[in-house]
């Protein structure tokens, strides 16, 4: 007896994953447990345990391929199977490289056109004109369009449908015609009146960090600018050798326990009013923006919350953080203060929060700040008073390493 592996859905937000490595081959015995994949979702690398015991049967999914949630990617057989004339009798029919193996329908090749078609290393090449539309032979409406080779890899690794994709004016599905299904709209104009292109997949989180930001621009939000003084806060991290990130987050969380509407959030049956300040901190990694959560940032120890930190920051270039370790941010801080060159920049503010502080590169002791808020919970004169609060506390910082 066989039983599915599937594609588990390792956060609330994660619709598809990748397979980073498999941990296990085919007729390799394993342990309920025990993990035999690595996968990645939109913001870790997280390990895949076996559900049951026996032997790992293939045919085993492709790694680095998007792959939707709850689609087969390997079996558990109940007793040890010969690998290779197992997996040749089961794999299902070839995928053009780059393209995942899917459950979803993919149309049969029609007869070439008289044409050179896009191949998948050509990958947005400019194509010859197609013949007017009255040289073409009439078509049925049953009959399914032509797919270019690429445009077929790219639609089984997506997941989509023939019926979910229209053809182009030349009566052919190319890439461009699949990724316009995918994402529910037409592809920039004037494309392809520029140079050749081709198409790149991004990663889990990199969609997942394009689809946040997307919905973040429906809250309507006014921007406060101001100037920090950061000279005492930066003597005393030098100090106490902590970390200047930490520090100037503890003043902040400080300041937004006394401004309790700074850390509420608008819901749709009004102000969700949160009992402490747990802050988003944007990290920088390869590839993606994450932003770990510090919780309790104003009322526990500074010692426990460097440690934290620290430890936060390893898994999230490590990309091994849990959800636990990304989601339920109150606020955010956005700090570029690492990069000279950056003056002044603007944060768009996440979904769930009423502020997030854009701070830039300090010059003289002084740095340049942006307060991205949600105006249907605060106010300019809240956010006024909120920063003057902000500032008083930066010139006195001694007591941020009390507690």
């Amino acid at each position: 007896m066989r039983k599915p592996v599937t594609m588990p859905a390792l956060s609330d937000t994660m619709q598809r994953g990748q397979l980073v490595r498999w941990l296990k081959r085919p007729g390799d015995p394993v342990r309920r447990g025990e993990p035999i994949a690595e996968v990645e979702s939109d913001k870790a690398v997280m390990e895949l345990e076996a559900f049951d015991e026996g032997w790992l049967a293939g045919p085993l999914a492709e790694t680095g391929v998007d792959i939707p949630v709850g689609q087969t990617i390997a079996w558990i057989s109940d007793r040890p199977e010969g690998t290779d004339s197992e997996a040749s009798a089961q794999q299902p029919a070839a995928v053009p490289q780059g393209g995942a193996t899917t459950n979803a329908p993919v149309p049969a090749e029609a007869p070439a056109p008289a044409r050179t078609e896009a191949q998948p290393g050509d990958k947005g090449k400019p194509e010859p004109a197609a013949p007017p539309p009255t040289a073409q032979p009439a078509r049925r409406r049953e009959e399914p369009p032509a797919y270019s080779p690429a445009a077929r890899a790219l639609a089984a690794s997506l997941g989509l449908a023939p019926e979910q994709i229209l053809p182009g004016a030349d009566g052919i599905v190319h890439e461009r015609e699949v990724l316009a299904a995918a994402l529910g709209r037409r592809m920039p104009a004037g494309l392809d009146a520029g140079p050749p292109w081709r198409i790149k997949l991004p990663t889990p989180m990199q969609r997942a960090v394009a689809e946040n930001m997307t919905r973040s621009l429906s809250i309507p939000v006014f921007h406060l600018r101001t100037e920090l003084p950061l000279g005492p806060l930066r003597d005393l991290a030098r100090q106490q050798k902590l970390s200047l990130t930490l520090l100037f987050a503890r003043a902040l969380a400080l300041t937004l326990a006394q401004h309790p509407r700074m850390n509420a959030a608008w819901t749709p049956l009004g102000l969700a009013l949160r009992e402490r300040v747990d802050m988003g901190i944007a990290v920088d990694i390869p590839h993606g923006l994450v932003t770990p959560v510090l919780r309790d940032l104003a009322g526990r120890p500074l010692a426990e919350l460097a440690a934290d930190w620290a430890a936060l920051r390893q898994r999230a270039r490590d990309k091994r953080l849990a959800a636990g370790d990304y989601q339920g941010a109150t606020c955010y801080l956005s700090n570029l203060g690492m990069f000279p060159a950056v003056r002044d920049f603007d944060a768009i503010l996440p979904e769930g929060a009423s502020l997030i502080l854009a701070l830039a590169a300090e010059r003289a002791g002084r740095a340049q700040a942006t307060l991205t808020c949600d105006h249907r919970v605060v106010y300019g004169a809240d956010a006024a008073r909120m920063v003057e609060d902000l500032i008083a506390r930066l010139e006195s910082p001694d007591d941020l390493t009390g507690g």
